[in-house]
């Protein structure tokens, strides 16, 4: 919410001589079916320069994709006695479900650490909101297990020079979403910097959702859990009979 207000508020902080940001996705609802191998989401728009003269050094972009926001549990394993058994735990706030960043030169080059850390940009710039973690020491590990597992599976992402910009006007960048991808609303946001500060950004909304049969089981899980709880345990039953009467046929 905080930094979707730093985005709205950003035209009139900056003035009016500053550059304009216009974006758009190719996608404003991702549909996920029995066959969803993955999508890829096209981020792209204009820079509208004052007067229309595009400077010297034009601007840098960096886009990030990221929802939805969940609270997440992660637990440290410890091998004891021969065995992998949880250990140590640690509870974050706000952890996105997914995040991916691209931009048109590495983060670290583009902007200093204090701005990385308020708009968000990067992995190592991310506001996962520890609650229950002692000592600094103790955070930076699980946040960097977090990271690390999230990175793993394709929900985290981070891509350097992959926004192409042509004539230092148009841009555009290709976002990979991976079949695993959560379902809700994402935001698709766009940051111009130049000489090391964010002097405009927009975002854009997009919906991942379910589609088809994949759809109503979602619904049916979430409306009536009891219901489906049982429908399931008794199709698996079912279907364990129907494989074992098969077995014994053959």
């Amino acid at each position: 919410m905080k930094r979707r207000a730093i985005l709205m508020f950003a035209p009139l902080l900056i003035g009016a001589n500053e550059p304009v940001l216009v974006p758009d996705v190719s996608q404003r609802k991702v549909e996920i079916i029995y066959s969803f191998t993955g999508a890829e989401l096209l981020a792209f728009g204009a820079i509208l320069y004052p007067g229309g003269r595009t400077p010297e050094k034009p601007a840098e972009i960096a886009v990030v994709l990221r929802g939805p926001t969940q609270s997440i549990v992660v637990r440290e394993k410890q091998k004891m006695a021969g065995i992998w058994v949880n250990a140590d735990s640690a509870r974050f706030r706000s952890a996105p479900a997914f995040y991916a960043v691209a931009s048109s030169r590495p983060i670290h080059e583009m902007v200093d650490e204090r701005t990385a850390s308020i708009f968000e940009l990067g992995l190592d710039n991310l506001q996962l909101s520890p609650a229950n973690i002692g000592t600094p020491g103790e955070q930076q590990r699980f946040e960097s297990g977090l990271i690390d597992l999230r990175r793993r599976t394709g929900l985290f992402v981070q891509e350097s020079t992959t926004v192409e910009i042509t004539d230092g006007v148009l841009y555009r960048a290709r976002i990979a979403i991976p079949a695993r991808v959560p379902v809700g609303r994402y935001t698709a946001e766009t940051f111009l910097i130049q000489n090391g500060r964010v002097i405009a950004g927009a975002s854009r909304d997009v919906e991942i959702g379910k589609s088809g049969f994949e759809r109503f089981v979602a619904a049916a899980a979430e409306s009536s859990p009891f219901t489906y709880g049982i429908v399931a345990v008794m199709l698996s039953l079912t279907l364990g009979w129907a494989a074992g009467a098969l077995f014994r046929r053959g």
